[in-house]
């Protein structure tokens, strides 16, 4: 095949069918994502506090199932099949959740156990294995393969844009069950045009078929695969089945955080640089916890807070709670090629920060959009809803800051990491993820109840001694968790950088 190839402007079909699944994947996500707090608050009827430690479990172990999906990925079922079984999966999970909306009492729980159970199974199939397909479709050294990931990443933003309007006006103005309904309907539809179009499409620039199996899998594995299944859901249901305040997701998520980056670390086969740069990674994942702990309120106490505390009528129509999660998929779309522009206007005068500093940045503007929800909520009274321009400022501003850290997250870990840690260093980072959003959910729980619910019996929250007692007190909380760890991390960028030996 002709080399010039690589240089032509349009691009294989095979990303148009990745970016197509990757759409409606994030679309079964995100809608469900969007409606699950309010589901589990008003038809479960769980509290706030409940609901947001299920919340920060759920999302926590969605960020490492695909350690084991990877795994499983690179030593037997390849790219293709992975992302199938995915998907499947994943849709079985959204139709328990249509199950548990259309019953109530203790097998509405149960069903959303098991819901939450195959979600997060499926995730660690599809997740690692959509993107990496991307990658292969081009030959090495391809310019086209950063414009590509560009408009594979749109697809992410396309369906966290439109999932939660469909599934949120479902679920809110309908019933919650026929939310979660189309969300296992938009994943199935992702599945179905990757099995139909996959042999057709998915092939490299050099005529090869593209994440095809490793070797059939062997009885043991399949053990495997059905044994995490199962640890899964006894991981989520341990609290019910021992009647017990432990929660040993948070053991499992902090102690691998732990115990993974000490491996690598204390490995005797690494060069000085080699060390130097992991602690860089080890020392940003820190901080890349506080930013997507705070972050990830979006999806838990700020969702709360919409329902319970946001004016949200607009001439009559009361907006669906679940809309204000498209505010931040909507300043993706419009204000990326805007940030994007300037740091390449800045690379061109040498002026484009290096990868700590921009990370700081995306603190800072967390921590600003925390001040700005701050201000609106100073002085009101819990029965006041506060309009919703508060909310969306905040949404705006943590757009900025998401898009001045998380397009560097992965980039950084693969620069900085050895080829021979790589596997363990994604994992690494992937943990950290996972911490952030197990956090996220601890957070949410330090919510203050509102009058009506302390006088059924509701505790005041406390953290370190301080009780929330108000949402200003809460917000406070972020304000000094993002603002502290933005401060830290300018100060010591200039040694982190000189840590990296290089890399920017």
């Amino acid at each position: 095949m002709d080399s010039t190839n690589t240089n032509q402007k349009s691009h294989p079909r095979g990303l148009y069918l990745l970016f197509f699944t990757e759409t409606w994947e994030r679309f079964s996500y995100y809608g469900m994502r969007a409606i699950f707090m309010t589901f589990m608050i008003h038809i479960l009827m769980l509290n706030d506090a409940t609901a947001s430690n299920i919340y920060g479990s759920y999302t926590g172990l969605v960020y490492l199932t695909p350690l084991l999906g990877g795994y499983l990925s690179d030593r037997y079922l390849g790219n293709r099949k992975s992302v199938i079984i995915g998907s499947l999966i994943m849709a079985i999970g959204q139709f328990f959740l249509f199950l548990s909306a259309s019953t109530s009492g203790a097998n509405a729980i149960t069903m959303m156990w098991a819901g939450l159970t195959f979600l997060i199974s499926g995730n660690g199939f599809f997740k690692p294995n959509i993107a990496t397909m991307v990658g292969q479709l081009y030959s090495n050294g391809d310019r086209r393969v950063d414009i590509a990931f560009t408009i594979f990443y749109m697809g992410v933003n396309l369906g966290a844009m439109i999932s939660p309007i469909i599934c949120g006006t479902l679920a809110e103005k309908i019933n919650y069950r026929w939310g979660f309904l189309a969300a296992s309907i938009g994943m199935l539809i992702g599945m179905f045009a990757f099995i139909l179009y996959k042999r057709k499409m998915l092939v490299s620039h050099e005529g090869n078929d593209v994440g095809m199996p490793v070797k059939p899998l062997d009885i043991k594995s399949v053990i495997y695969i059905i044994g995490s299944i199962g640890l899964i859901f006894f991981f989520l249901n341990f609290q019910q089945i021992f009647h017990s305040d432990l929660d040993i997701i948070n053991y499992v998520i902090y102690g691998s955080l732990i115990i993974i980056p000490t491996i690598i670390l204390t490995n005797k086969t690494l060069t000085s640089d080699e060390r130097s740069r992991i602690w860089v990674l080890v020392i940003l994942v820190f901080f890349v916890i506080f930013f997507w702990s705070a972050y990830e309120q979006a999806g838990a106490s700020l969702t709360i807070f919409a329902d319970k505390q946001t004016d949200r009528n607009i001439l009559g129509f009361e907006v669906p709670v679940a809309w204000f999660q498209s505010v931040n998929a909507v300043c993706i779309l419009l204000f990326a090629p805007v940030l994007s522009a300037i740091w390449i206007k800045l690379g061109k005068r040498n002026l484009d920060p290096a990868s700590p500093r921009k990370m700081a940045f995306g603190l800072l503007f967390l921590s600003l959009g925390f001040v700005v929800i701050a201000i609106g909520v100073h002085g009101v009274d819990s029965t006041v809803r506060i309009s919703m321009w508060w909310l969306i400022a905040l949404y705006f501003l943590h757009t900025i800051g998401e898009l001045c850290l998380s397009p560097i997250g992965l980039s950084m870990a693969s620069k900085l990491a050895p080829m021979r840690f790589s596997s363990l260093i994604m994992a690494t980072w992937y943990l950290g993820n996972a911490a952030a959003n197990k956090f996220a959910g601890t957070l949410s729980s330090l919510i203050p109840p509102s009058s009506d619910d302390i006088a059924k019996g509701a505790k005041i929250p406390h953290i370190l001694g301080f009780q929330v007692t108000n949402l200003f007190d809460f917000f406070m909380i972020f304000i000094v968790m993002t603002g502290v760890a933005s401060l830290i991390l300018f100060l010591v960028s200039g040694r982190l950088i000189k840590m990296m030996r290089g890399i920017r």
